[in-house]
């Protein structure tokens, strides 16, 4: 029998590789569901299951804080086992989303209103920083601390945020570091300062 040829050999082995890829992918991401769609208790839904009107009133020109509406899972029951969700993000002058992340899936966000900075930092400490003007996108990796701020200070700023989850989750840094119980002493180490400073900054984060 004539040997495999090392370029027969490359082609059988490309497909395998992708389909490899592709299966760690799928796992990686909102668990495949076995039926067309999850209804609660089994229930018969109609198309109003699957309609949502929390966004329809999402436009506020004039924001005092920074707000989050969302349209995940928990807010609208039809999206489970979807790999999908929304939030509309706005920003009030000179408002900032905090360093957060989103464990369970890659943020994708457009820019309606204003200019947003953004920016992300990857694992080997690189940060992206990216200035977006109206209808400018900007995709945020899966797990990654990234960031949100309008620094313009006469102007608001509306953006929306699509998931590749139905339950992406949200890691807010500023709390989950200053805010969880984790010893002063710790963190005054551990962010070279003193405990008079981290005291300050978890009495700012709870009010």
């Amino acid at each position: 029998m004539a040997a495999i040829s090392s370029s027969t050999s490359l082609m059988l082995l490309v497909p395998l590789v992708l389909i490899l890829a592709i299966s760690s992918t799928t796992r990686a991401n909102d668990p495949d569901i076995l039926t067309d769609f999850i209804t609660p208790n089994a229930t018969t839904v109609d198309a109003r299951f699957f309609t949502y009107s929390g966004l329809s009133g999402f436009y506020n020109p004039n924001p005092k804080n920074f707000t989050v509406i969302k349209a995940s899972m928990n807010e609208f029951p039809a999206l489970n086992g979807q790999s999908v969700s929304y939030a509309v993000l706005q920003f009030p002058p000179a408002g900032v989303n905090p360093p957060h992340t989103h464990p369970r899936a890659a943020e994708l966000l457009v820019v309606l209103m204003g200019t947003l900075e953004v920016g992300f930092v990857d694992t080997t400490n690189v940060l992206y920083n990216q200035t977006l003007q109206e209808g400018d996108m900007f995709v945020f990796p899966k797990g990654l601390v990234h960031f949100q701020y309008n620094r313009n200070h006469n102007q608001s700023a509306i953006a929306i945020s699509a998931f590749g989850s139905a339950n992406a989750g949200l890691l807010s840094v500023p709390k989950s570091v200053f805010t969880t119980g984790i010893d002063d002493n710790v963190l005054a180490m551990s962010f070279k300062t003193d405990v008079p400073t981290v005291q300050k900054i978890e009495l700012g984060l709870k009010n």
